[in-house]
């Protein structure tokens, strides 16, 4: 019996004990941060876009990442801890459908991903194009008897903007803000931005645009 008690439970008794020790330490810490879930709404990242191409689609789908692991660490998430990529590389012009599925969330490494929503979506990418187009101001208001306005004047007289290439041809010219210019019986100026309506249009040169507002006496009887 002593030599069954010194084989099989006193031989390397300290590792055994150690053994123990953590294994019980194991079961508490499991047992005191118990799992949970949440679901996150993220955006999905996009890499090595290729030069010059652009993103046609007007509304890029968010994904919603559900996660499981330890409570600690679902609750001490930050919003740049999960986030969905898609590697673009190699694209062209044209119409794409890409699945989006575990594989391409990055999260912490204790965390599960469970579920991908959306597990596809549908892209479209044109050539980006630059060029000008003229500015066109706006101007409104309440004028002495027998003035009008005459003409408006810009400066400068057009902007740079950029994008997808069927986006960009199809804009004609870009607009300034409103101008109210009542009360202005020779000349007046006023600064504004011009944009341009289409939100996949970049204005490349934001700068203001003075408009000066120019007053015309009509004989009375007469306007237009």
């Amino acid at each position: 019996m002593r030599d069954f008690v010194h084989r099989h439970v006193l031989h390397n008794f300290g590792i055994k004990l150690l053994s123990l020790a953590l294994a019980v330490g194991l079961w508490l810490a499991v047992a005191s941060d118990p799992p949970a879930e949440v679901a996150v709404d993220v955006p999905i990242v996009f890499r090595n876009i290729p030069e010059n191409l652009e993103i046609s689609t007007e509304n890029i789908p968010r994904a919603q990442i559900r996660v499981r692991g330890p409570q600690r660490v679902v609750r001490s998430l930050q919003p740049a801890d999960i986030y969905a990529e898609m590697d673009l590389s190699g694209m062209k012009p044209g119409e794409r459908t890409f699945d989006l599925t575990a594989q391409h969330v990055h999260q912490p490494r204790e965390l599960e991903v469970i579920q991908v929503v959306p597990n596809q979506f549908h892209l479209m990418f044109d050539t980006r194009l630059t060029r000008q187009v003229p500015v066109h101001p706006r101007a409104f208001g309440n004028f002495a008897p027998g003035y009008q306005i005459g003409r408006l004047e810009a400066n400068p007289s057009s902007i740079t903007i950029s994008g997808p290439r069927q986006r960009i041809e199809a804009v004609q010219a870009a607009i300034t803000d409103p101008i109210d210019a009542s009360g202005t019986m020779d000349r007046a100026t006023f600064v504004r931005h011009a944009y341009v309506s289409d939100p996949l249009v970049q204005v490349l040169t934001p700068n203001p645009v003075r408009v000066t507002v120019i007053m015309e006496h009509t004989p009375a009887g007469t306007g237009r």
